[in-house]
Parts: C-alpha cells; sequence; structure tokens
C-alpha cells in the first residue's frame, strides 16, 4: 500500500476532571465535573501520526460512530486525497447535517490538516495562509455560576490577576454581568454567552439591562439558533454586537449569517464542523463586516488548529480558553498559556502531539 494511505483511524475519548472553585455546573440537568471532548488518532501505512479532535457529549457513541462509520470508509484511502472528506461527508449525509457524526468528521478534518502540515515539514498556519502574528491573545472563559456574585467576584478577580484581559461569562442575568463588571472594572472586554437564553421576544429587554455593563458581545442570544431573521432583526436593534456560531452545523448556515450582516462575529467551531471549514468562514468574512472569532472551548488538537487559523487570519481576535482547573492540561508544557497569551509553535504540524497519557487513554473514563 502506498506510504499516505490510511492504515488506522482511532478514537480516544479524553475526559478531564475539572474543578471550577464551585459546586460543579449542571450539563444536560446533571452536576458536571469533567470537560469531555475526543482525539482522533489518523496512522499512514509509513507510521506518521496525526492528530485531531472531535466535539464529544457521549464517549460510547462517539466511538460507535469512528469504529463502525468513520474508520471503515477512511481505511485505505489516501491521506492526501482532496475528495476524502467530501466522499465521506456525501456518503454519511442521512446520518444528520449535524451532531457526532459531523463532529467525529471535524476531528478527522483536523488531523489530515496536521498530516499534511507535518508532511511539507511546516507550521499548519503556512497552509492557511502564513503567520500574521506570533502570538494570540487568550480570554478567561468561566464556566457557569448561576448569577452568584460573590463567586464571580472572586473568579473574575483571579483571572485578572494571572494575567488574561478578556473574560466571558456564561450567565444570562444582569446581575451576574454587574458583578463581573464591578470585579474587572471599566475598559476590561466582558463577553456574555448565554446559550441560547431568549425567544425573539424576551431578547431585546433582557440585551437593554446588560447594557449598562457594557458587554463587549452577546453570544448565542436566541432560541432557536437557526432563526437567522429574528438575528438579524435583534442585531441591528439592540445595540450590542451580537457573536454567534457554536450551534452551527455546517458552515453554510454561518455563510448566512455573513451575507446577510446578521451578527459581528461568527464563531466556527474547529471540532463541530472542522478546520477546512472554518478556514472557508475565516477567509468569507475578511470579506465582509463581520469578524470571523473562531471557537473551541476545549483543550486538545482543536485548540491548536483554532490558534493556528486565529493567528494566519488577517482580523485579530482571542482565542477562547475554558478557566478552571483541569486534573492534567493538555500541551501545558509544550504551548502553554502565558499570562493571558499563547504563543505560536513553529514545530511541524499542529506544533505538538498529545502527551503520551492522553494519548494511551489515561483519561479517556
Amino acid at each position: 500500500m502506498p506510504a499516505n494511505d490510511i492504515a488506522a483511524l482511532t478514537c480516544i475519548p479524553m475526559r478531564l476532571p475539572f474543578h471550577h472553585w464551585a459546586p460543579p455546573p449542571l450539563f444536560a440537568g446533571r452536576p458536571r465535573d469533567k470537560i469531555d471532548s475526543a482525539l482522533v488518532r489518523l496512522e499512514t501505512v509509513d507510521g506518521t501520526v496525526a492528530w485531531g479532535e472531535s466535539s464529544c457529549v457521549e464517549p460510547r457513541a462517539l466511538t460507535a460512530i469512528f469504529e463502525t462509520l468513520i474508520a471503515p470508509l477512511a481505511r485505505g484511502r489516501d491521506a492526501g486525497d482532496e475528495t476524502l472528506l467530501p466522499d465521506m461527508q456525501r456518503t454519511l449525509h442521512n446520518l444528520g447535517r449535524s451532531g457526532p457524526v459531523v463532529h467525529a468528521l471535524a476531528g478527522l478534518d483536523i488531523a489530515l490538516w496536521d498530516l499534511r502540515a507535518k508532511r511539507e515539514g511546516v507550521p499548519l498556519y503556512r497552509l492557511l495562509g502564513g503567520k500574521k502574528r506570533d502570538r494570540v491573545r487568550a480570554y478567561a472563559s468561566l464556566l457557569q455560576y448561576y448569577g452568584d456574585g460573590a463567586r464571580l467576584d472572586q473568579v473574575v478577580s483571579q483571572a485578572l490577576r494571572e494575567g488574561y484581559t478578556e473574560i466571558k461569562l456564561h450567565e444570562r442575568t444582569a446581575g451576574a454581568l454587574s458583578a463581573a463588571r464591578h470585579a474587572a472594572g471599566p475598559g476590561v472586554p466582558i463577553m456574555v454567552d448565554t446559550n441560547c437564553a431568549w425567544t425573539p421576544d424576551t431578547a431585546p429587554a433582557a440585551i437593554a439591562e446588560m447594557a449598562p455593563y457594557e458587554p463587549f458581545w452577546i453570544e448565542e442570544p436566541l432560541w432557536p439558533p437557526e432563526d437567522d431573521r429574528a438575528l438579524a432583526q435583534l442585531s441591528r436593534s439592540c445595540g450590542i454586537p451580537l457573536a454567534v456560531g457554536e450551534n452551527a452545523g455546517s458552515r453554510y448556515d454561518l455563510e448566512r449569517i455573513i451575507d446577510g450582516n446578521a451578527a459581528r462575529y461568527v464563531q466556527p467551531s474547529v471540532i463541530k464542523m472542522g478546520l477546512t471549514a472554518a478556514l472557508h468562514l475565516s477567509r468569507r468574512s475578511a470579506e465582509s463586516q463581520v469578524v470571523c472569532a473562531p471557537q473551541v472551548a476545549f483543550f486538545g488538537p482543536g485548540f491548536l488548529a483554532c490558534l493556528h487559523l486565529i493567528a494566519a487570519q488577517q482580523t485579530e481576535v482571542s482565542i477562547e480558553r475554558l478557566y478552571l482547573e483541569l486534573a492534567h492540561t493538555p500541551y501545558a508544557d509544550t504551548v502553554p498559556v502565558d499570562a493571558g497569551w499563547v504563543h505560536v509553535p513553529e514545530t511541524p504540524g499542529l506544533g505538538a502531539d498529545p502527551e503520551p497519557g492522553l494519548a494511551e487513554g489515561r483519561f479517556s473514563h
């Protein structure tokens, strides 16, 4: 078999225990004490190994998708064949245009980019248009504290002392933003991710209550998130920049946002829709009034892919970094976050491989 053919493709769940200085937040109605994603390990016939990352809500489901659908279609294919991913997307389209199958393909996509850059002996940013900056600012993205002003004051102050200069909340009330603003002081950018908290009827009043505390953007304000017309109307009327993208099923969802100027920021998630789609959206945004702020709120190869993409795009934006204590921090030595900044790695590919413990599945349960 040719050296660049895919010999093996493996999904390795990555479940990182965490603490965020408060009782565990709820996720799908249950306490959440782990940050879950999945490593994607690709190996070619000649033994070259590349890495990707997929969004992973349920590790057993994603592992089964890789074993029964993704890996059988990929094995034996030329990893450099540009039709590989589109062929797989088309073959599997009846299983959903969003959700776990699409997320699995996104992880494969990142691994293919890592492989290509390793083959060419260049950092990934070289394949994405070249490096525009040597380092990228990270913003401290807090998990939810349910409006607890004392805890918000504590954690925001702690993040700022550690060198972060931008904060994101996962909150839904003006009171929570008020507490964070009090802790941060004027001028510090504070983003607010509401996770689709409001309907089009209730969103204007809720945003108006937040406005005095100067949110940098309001993220995912509407339910349902597919209502582009309501989003555009809210964007024009509310006076606060809006950001969307995490719930998009494909690049086409966000293309409509860009073309209609329906939000100030689009946030393609590389571990949900893939690096190829995110790169396309970054380039399309550059020709519009919309800013592309690629997002990945996790810690594996997707974080590095997002880092390279931000380093390569013309418009400077910050990268999201969940702010919490992890049982193990991926790339803590190879690509560290230092006083709120991340230096863009110069080694071939993504810039670092997962540590042996992660690659061996030590945190898979």
